[in-house]
């Protein structure tokens, strides 16, 4: 059964008590579950946070990029075991929230470019990274859902035949894909034979408007999103991921320059939209 959460980067990139009432609205409102981004914050304030979650009946998501000092695609040995040695770090900040899924676009650093397509190499050295990093996810029961992300903030996985072929490269049983319909509306030329393309190694989804605002309210192919899923029975998460300028520093970072909707209306009708969609696909 699919269950739906809220990514709370339409709030903050910070995880700290600001976020209490937050996800305590989010809860009345009817989710599942709320996605934290993992950045520099102390363990103690991911478990304290990760604890309420538990204690109000939400189970939680993580998400988690790697900075170009991290990068799993460098041809040096050292930044590639820095980029190791932080996914471990979320992954033991995924346990002391009682996450079971860590997503995004960590097979390469964030926005890192170097003037040329990917080559195969990059493609074996990411993979070599995340099959090593997949042995510390089984030990604290982490399914790591690696992310493709449009031609303007990734170039290693930009759709879902080349993440494919990333995670069949890492061949770990921990290291899965996502899908993140934002980044499909961009790079994907038929949305239903892209998801069919990763249904084998599918384990999260992101609900994101073409322009990041309230889900429904843009042009993504919806109907053949959700008709495509229901085909494919995909039983995992779907998570709603919407931008806004309410954390400064986070969304210059990712070039968000406007407000595309307000955070509680993405969220009570990024809801109804979702449970409209599955009944209307429902086979």
């Amino acid at each position: 059964m699919n269950k739906i959460g809220f990514n709370v980067l339409a709030w903050s990139a910070v995880v700290s008590d600001e976020l209490l009432p937050i996800v305590d609205r989010l809860k009345e409102i009817g989710y599942d579950g709320v996605e934290f981004y993992l950045g520099a914050e102390p363990a103690s304030a991911y478990k304290k946070l990760g604890d309420h979650c538990r204690d109000i009946g939400l189970e939680v998501t993580n998400v988690f990029t790697l900075s170009a000092e991290e990068n799993l695609i460098a041809e040096s040995e050292s930044v590639r075991n820095n980029g190791l040695d932080r996914i471990k770090w979320a992954i033991d900040r995924c346990h002391d929230m009682n996450a079971k899924v860590l997503c995004g676009p960590y097979h390469s650093a964030f926005a890192t470019f170097a003037s040329k397509a990917p080559t195969e190499d990059e493609y074996s050295r990411s993979a070599e990274v995340l099959n090593a990093a997949g042995d510390h996810a089984a030990q604290a029961d982490v399914v790591m859902t690696v992310e493709a992300l449009n031609r303007f903030e990734c170039y290693l996985c930009n759709t879902m035949d080349q993440l494919s072929h990333l995670v069949q490269k890492a061949d770990h049983p921990q290291v899965k894909a996502m899908y993140d319909t934002h980044h499909a509306n961009i790079e994907e030329k038929k949305v239903g034979e892209a998801i069919k393309t990763i249904a084998p190694h599918l384990r999260h989804f992101h609900i994101s408007e073409n322009d990041r605002g309230t889900p429904g309210a843009g042009h993504v192919h919806w109907d053949e999103t959700f008709a495509t899923l229901a085909e494919i029975d995909y039983q995992g998460w779907y998570t709603i991921e919407g931008f806004t300028r309410n954390d400064p520093d986070f969304a210059n970072a990712i070039n968000v320059w406007r407000e595309f909707a307000q955070p509680w209306d993405m969220a009570e009708q990024g809801l109804k939209f979702i449970q409209e969609m599955v009944n209307k696909h429902a086979s």
